[in-house]
């Protein structure tokens, strides 16, 4: 599986460059996620599903009717919240991507702060759900946003889940 880590802020970007640039299957996008051709855009969500914020919003827009599908696909399989650690995976309706990965790092929406490891385990359920159904999946920083992780403390995350996937 190829994985495209995408970043809008230049912090970001260096994060991944430094701790995931000699990853193998690994590219780094210093740009939107939306100029990434993938077959599936993890989001950073909640456990509840909600899409208002962030990222997430920006996926709402995008996909119509996202919000509504991944809240009913945690209803379902989760009953109303799918804990940090989890993931799911949900149609989007768009040609050009497919799916969409849910895997929250925060339960509602708040700050995570650096002393987290949300961003890994978020990461390494996304990477456990696309496994053998995605051929590329592309990833926003996660918790970078409203949760307040730090660039570098999500890079490393990332770089310890992808090499525990592997």
């Amino acid at each position: 599986m190829k994985i495209v880590l995408t970043a809008m802020d230049a912090d970001l970007a260096n994060a991944w460059r430094a701790h995931c640039g000699d990853l193998c299957n690994v590219s780094i996008h210093h740009g939107s996620i939306f100029d990434v051709a993938c077959d599936a855009m993890v989001s950073p969500a909640n456990s509840l599903g909600y899409m208002r914020g962030g990222i997430d919003a920006l996926y709402a827009k995008r996909f119509a009717g996202i919000e509504a599908r991944v809240r009913s696909a945690i209803a379902t399989r989760f009953g109303g919240e799918m804990p940090v650690g989890k993931a799911l995976m949900v149609e989007t309706g768009d040609a050009t991507v497919p799916w969409l990965i849910s895997a929250p790092t925060m339960r509602t929406p708040m700050i995570l702060g650096p002393d987290t490891d949300h961003p890994r385990r978020a990461i390494t359920a996304a990477l456990r759900v696309a496994e053998g159904m995605i051929e590329t999946i592309a990833f926003p920083g996660m918790g970078t946003g409203v949760g307040g992780v730090p660039p570098d403390v999500c890079a490393r995350q990332m770089r310890e889940a992808i090499l525990s996937h592997s």
